[in-house]
C-alpha cells in the first residue's frame, strides 16, 4: 500500500477538519445511473414512508415560505397607521390588534412548521437507518459466504473502509442530505412562486444575478480543485511518512535517523502548508464574492422597489418580503449544489458496497451433506491439481497417504506450497481436480462447518482476542466446563504461569494480548487446541521466537496435543520433524521427495541439502520458510 493511499485511510478531509469544501475533489461512481437505480430499490419497501417525508417536507416548507408575505402586511398597516399619524390624518392611528393577530398567526404557522420539520427528520432517520440495517446485515452474510481468496487479495482497511465507511457514508446522506435536498427544492420552487406574486420585474432582477453568483464559482472551483487534490497527495504522504516513524520508531533510533526523519516531515508538512493554504485561501473567496453580487442584487431590488412603492405599485410590506425571499433564494440554491456533490460521493460509496455483495461466493454446499461421526484421521489427496488462477496451475498432480495417527511433517522453500496444501485440506480453496477425502469421504461431500471442526491449529502467528484467559481458551468448544478448561490448560503446561497472574483465569488480555509473553500466548493457543480435541492437527512451528525453557514446554504441550492425532506439521527448523512418520519436500507446488527423515538424507537430495544448509549455515536453496 502507497504512503498516499494509508494517508487518505486516516481521513479525506481539508486540514481544518472540516466537510467537504467548494473546489474539493469528488469521488465519482462508475456507473452512476445503475447504482443509484439499486439503491432506489432500498427505499422501495418503504415507499410510504418516504411519501409521508415528502408531504410533511412541503408542509413545513410552505408554512416557512408564506410568513413573510403575512409579516409583510404587518409592516404595511404599521407603515400606514404611521404615516398617516406623522401625516396628521384625522382618525389615524396604528391598528395594534390587527398587528396582534397577524403575530399570532405568524407563530402558529412557525410552530406548525417546525412540528413537520420534526415530524419529517423523525420519519427519515427510521428510514435511513432501516436501510442502512438491511444494508449492513446484507454486507455481513455476504462476507461470511465469501472464499478466503477474496480476503488474501485485499488489504484489511480496505474491506473495513467498505462495510463501515461507505455505509455510514450512505447513512448520512440518506437521514441529511436527502431531506435538505427535498426541503431546498421545494424553498426554490415555494420563494419563486411567492415573489413572482409579489413583482414580477423584482423576481427578474433578482433571478439575473444568479448566473454571475454561478459563473464566479465555477470559475474558483475549479482553480481550487487543483490546490485541493495537491493537498489530498501530501496529507496521505505526510500520514504515511508519520505512520511508519511511529511504527519503526525503534529502528529509526537504532540508527540515528532522527533528523533525516524530522527533515523528510518538514518537508511534506511545508508542502501540505503551501496547497492546504492556497486551496483554502481560494475557496475561502468564493463565500465573500457570492454575498458581493447578493448585495448588489439587493440594492437593485431596494432602488426599484422604492420607486414602485413611491407609485404605488406594491406596498412597502411587499417589499421588505421580498427582500426576504431574496434572501431565502439564494441559500437553497447552495445547498443544492453541495448537496449534489455529497450525492456523487454518496453514489460512489454504495458502488463500492455493491461490489462486495456482488463477489462470487464459495461454492454452495452440497444438498445432502455426509457427516463424519468418529473421524480416524486418514487423510487422501488424489491427483490433486490446484492454482490459485485459472492459467497458473500451482500443484499439478499430488498424491499423498496419510494414515491415523501419523505425523506429516510439510518442508520446502517459501512459496514451495506448504500453507496451500493446509488451504485445500481445510476447504479454504476449491481444487481444479482430483479429490481430497477423510475417512474415505470427499470433503466436497460435506459441510465447511463440519469439516472444519475436524480441525485444531496451532500457528506461529498467535491469535487471541480481547477477553479473559478463561475466554481465551473456551474458544476451542462451546459449552467447557471449568474443569475441562484447566484440564487442557495443565495439559498445555499452561496452568502454572496462568495461576502466577494476579486474576488467573480470570485475567483480562488486552487487545494485542501484550500483556503476556509470546509463549504464554502459544501455549494458551495450545490449550485452546486440546480443549477443541479435533481429529486433525494443524500445526506451523510455534518456537520460533520464544526462549529456550519455555519452547521445552511449548514442545512438551505439542507432543501431549498431537498424541494419537493425524498431525500435519509445517517446518521452518528440520531439526524439530526428525521423528515424523511421513515428511512431504515441496517445491515448486509438487511433491517431490517423501519419506522418513532416515530414509530423505539417505538419498541425498533436495531435503539432505536442505538439512544440511541448516546446520552448515551454507544458502544451498532459497529460505525455507
Amino acid at each position: 500500500m502507497s504512503k498516499e493511499t494509508r494517508g487518505q485511510k486516516h481521513g479525506g478531509r481539508g486540514p481544518m477538519g472540516g466537510g467537504m469544501g467548494m473546489g474539493m475533489p469528488v469521488q465519482k461512481a462508475k456507473n452512476f445511473k445503475g447504482t443509484l437505480k439499486r439503491l432506489i430499490g432500498y427505499m422501495a419497501p418503504r415507499k410510504y414512508q418516504l411519501i409521508a417525508v415528502l408531504i410533511t417536507a412541503i408542509l413545513s416548507t410552505v408554512f416557512s415560505i408564506v410568513s413573510p408575505k403575512i409579516m409583510g402586511n404587518a409592516t404595511t398597516k404599521l407603515f400606514e397607521g404611521l404615516m398617516g399619524k406623522l401625516n396628521h390624518v384625522p382618525g389615524a392611528s396604528i391598528d395594534f390588534t390587527y398587528i396582534g393577530d397577524i403575530l399570532l398567526i405568524l407563530a402558529g404557522l412557525y410552530i406548525v412548521s417546525a412540528a413537520f420539520s420534526y415530524l419529517q427528520q423523525y420519519i427519515m432517520a427510521g428510514v435511513s437507518q432501516k436501510i442502512v440495517f438491511d444494508m449492513r446485515a446484507q454486507v455481513n452474510d455476504k462476507l461470511a459466504r465469501l472464499p478466503l481468496k477474496y480476503f488474501d487479495g485485499r488489504t484489511h482497511g480496505e474491506i473495513l473502509s467498505r462495510v463501515t465507511n461507505d455505509i455510514d457514508n450512505i447513512s448520512t446522506t440518506l437521514q441529511q442530505s436527502l431531506t435538505q435536498l427535498i426541503t431546498s427544492i421545494i424553498t426554490i420552487i415555494g420563494v419563486i412562486v411567492m415573489m413572482l406574486t409579489i413583482s414580477p420585474l423584482l423576481t427578474l432582477i433578482t433571478v439575473i444575478t444568479l448566473p454571475l453568483s454561478f459563473l464566479v464559482t465555477i470559475m474558483i472551483a475549479k482553480r481550487s480543485q487543483v490546490y485541493f487534490a495537491g493537498q489530498q497527495k501530501s496529507l496521505g504522504e505526510l500520514n504515511g511518512h508519520v505512520e511508519e516513524m511511529y511504527t519503526g520508531h525503534r529502528i529509526v533510533k537504532a540508527f540515528g535517523r532522527e533528523e533525516k526523519s524530522l527533515a523528510k516531515f518538514e518537508e511534506i508538512n511545508e508542502g501540505l502548508y503551501r496547497s492546504g493554504w492556497r486551496a483554502q485561501f481560494i475557496s475561502g473567496i468564493i463565500m465573500p464574492l457570492m454575498s458581493f453580487i447578493t448585495n448588489i442584487g439587493y440594492v437593485l431590488v431596494c432602488v426599484v422597489g422604492g420607486v414602485l412603492v413611491t407609485k404605488k405599485s406594491i406596498e412597502i410590506g411587499d417589499i421588505q418580503a421580498f427582500i426576504q425571499y431574496a434572501r431565502q433564494f439564494g441559500q437553497p440554491i447552495a445547498q443544492t449544489a453541495n448537496i449534489a456533490n455529497i450525492i456523487q460521493s454518496t453514489i460512489a460509496s454504495a458502488e463500492r458496497v455493491f461490489e462486495v455483495l456482488d463477489e462470487e461466493e464459495e461454492v454452495p454446499e452440497v444438498a445432502k451433506p455426509t457427516l463424519v461421526n468418529e473421524p480416524k484421521g486418514i487423510v487422501k489427496f488424489e491427483h490433486v491439481k490446484f492454482g490459485y488462477k485459472a492459467d497458473e496451475v500451482l500443484i499439478e498432480d499430488m498424491n499423498i497417504d496419510v494414515l491415523p495417527g501419523q505425523t506429516i511433517a510439510i518442508v520446502g522453500p517459501t512459496g514451495a506450497g506448504k500453507t496451500t496444501l493446509i488451504n485445500l485440506l481445510m476447504r479454504f480453496y476449491e481444487i481444479n481436480d482430483g479429490k481430497i477425502t477423510i475417512d474415505g469421504v470427499d470433503i466436497r461431500e460435506m459441510k465447511r462447518g463440519d469439516l472444519r471442526g475436524m480441525f485444531g491449529m496451532v500457528l506461529q502467528d498467535t491469535w487471541l482476542f480481547n477477553g479473559t484467559i478463561r475466554d481465551n481458551i473456551a474458544y476451542g468448544r462451546e459449552g467447557a466446563s471449568e474443569h475441562e478448561i484447566i484440564r487442557a490448560a495443565k495439559a498445555a503446561h499452561a496452568d502454572f504461569f496462568i495461576r502466577t497472574l494476579p486474576d488467573g483465569y480470570n485475567t483480562v488480555l488486552n487487545e494485542e494480548a501484550s500483556n503476556i509473553s509470546q509463549g504464554q500466548k502459544q501455549l494458551l493457543t495450545i490449550a485452546r487446541a486440546i480443549l477443541a480435541d479435533p481429529a486433525i492437527l494443524i500445526l506451523d512451528e510455534a518456537t520460533s521466537s520464544v526462549d529456550t525453557r519455555t519452547e521445552v514446554y511449548i514442545q512438551r504441550a505439542m507432543k501431549e496435543l498431537m498424541n494419537g492425532r493425524t498431525s500435519f506439521v509445517i517446518a521452518h527448523r528440520l531439526s524439530t520433524i526428525r521423528d515424523a512418520d511421513l515428511i512431504l519436500v515441496m517445491n515448486h507446488g509438487t511433491v517431490i521427495e517423501q519419506g522418513n527423515h532416515d530414509e530423505l538424507i539417505a538419498q541425498g537430495g533436495f531435503y539432505a541439502d536442505l538439512y544440511n544448509s541448516q546446520f552448515t549455515g551454507k544458502a544451498l536453496e532459497p529460505e525455507v520458510g
